[in-house]
């Protein structure tokens, strides 16, 4: 993590990042998750959500670097194990270390990566990021229109919907609000994969009367995000089971994030928010 002194004459994003398209009087989803990541891709304004954040759930970084590794380990079964060779990842947020398309591209070099996402910054670190990346690219559109992501022509150029597709939408669908629909978006979005696809997704979870403490941690963190972000849902474990509709969950189903067939020996930090982040994957017969 960044400390404090270290923002006192701004970060390399308040300094480099002045694009008329980046609003830095609001704060944004992924450059929060980008400070809890320990990046510096991030503002004043989103420090201050972070932080407020942090007193309600301390081990917050380790639920976003438990994240991280959920997708490094998903993308490496499915372009390794499961013999994927393209990805969809939507909602893909700013460049960190082991992304996707190095991930896939470390196990099959001819792996084809598409990120979406419809923020400025991460468009802007995207693209300077994939330039030299023939078989990688990074497409502004919203997941509220999956149509407009699987018609787009950048998105069709690089994947092939008569293939296998990896479908990912790690930490995306939390932050569609009831009324916007998530479980009918990852329908429409499910229906577009050809048979041989994978979805997998990450998604905050609230473990109810099961889990009371959890919950109420659950609970204060989703007031937070909507009244600074204006998003975030944190669901049961039945709501986020529908977004997989009829596909077949690989073991060990729908788990905390560090529980998905994790490395030997791979660090395991169970804090609060251990069981309020969850995760799995689930294949297209």
């Amino acid at each position: 993590m960044a400390d404090n002194d270290q923002h006192e004459g701004g970060t390399p994003a308040e300094h480099n990042r002045t694009h008329a398209d980046i609003d830095t009087s609001k704060p944004s989803v992924s450059r929060v998750y980008d400070f809890m990541l320990g990046g510096k891709d991030n503002f004043a304004v989103d420090r201050q959500v972070a932080e407020a954040a942090l007193r309600i759930a301390p081990d917050a970084p380790a639920a976003a670097r438990s994240n991280r590794a959920f997708l490094r380990r998903v993308v490496r079964h499915l372009a390794g194990e499961a013999g994927v060779r393209q990805f969809l990842d939507i909602g893909s947020g700013l460049p960190t270390q082991g992304n996707v398309h190095e991930v896939a591209q470390q196990i099959a070099p001819d792996a084809r990566v598409v990120y979406v996402d419809n923020d400025p910054i991460v468009l802007a670190h995207g693209r300077a990021l994939l330039a030299k990346n023939g078989g990688t690219t990074v497409v502004e559109a919203d997941i509220r229109a999956p149509e407009a992501i699987i018609d787009h022509p950048a998105v069709r150029s690089l994947i092939d919907f008569e293939q296998p597709v990896g479908l990912l939408l790690f930490g995306i669908l939390h932050h569609l609000h009831d009324d916007e629909e998530p479980e009918a978006i990852a329908a429409r979005l499910r229906a577009a994969l050809p048979s041989g696809s994978y979805v997998a997704l990450s998604h905050f979870h609230n473990p109810g009367p099961d889990m009371p403490e959890v919950s109420e941690q659950a609970t204060a963190a989703e007031k937070l995000f909507n009244e600074h972000l204006g998003t975030g849902r944190w669901r049961t474990r039945d709501e986020i089971l529908a977004y997989f509709g009829d596909l077949q969950l690989l073991e060990p189903g729908l788990v905390p994030l560090a529980e998905w067939r994790p490395d030997p020996g791979e660090p395991v930090e169970r804090g609060i928010t251990y069981h309020t982040f969850v995760g799995g994957v689930a294949h297209k017969p």
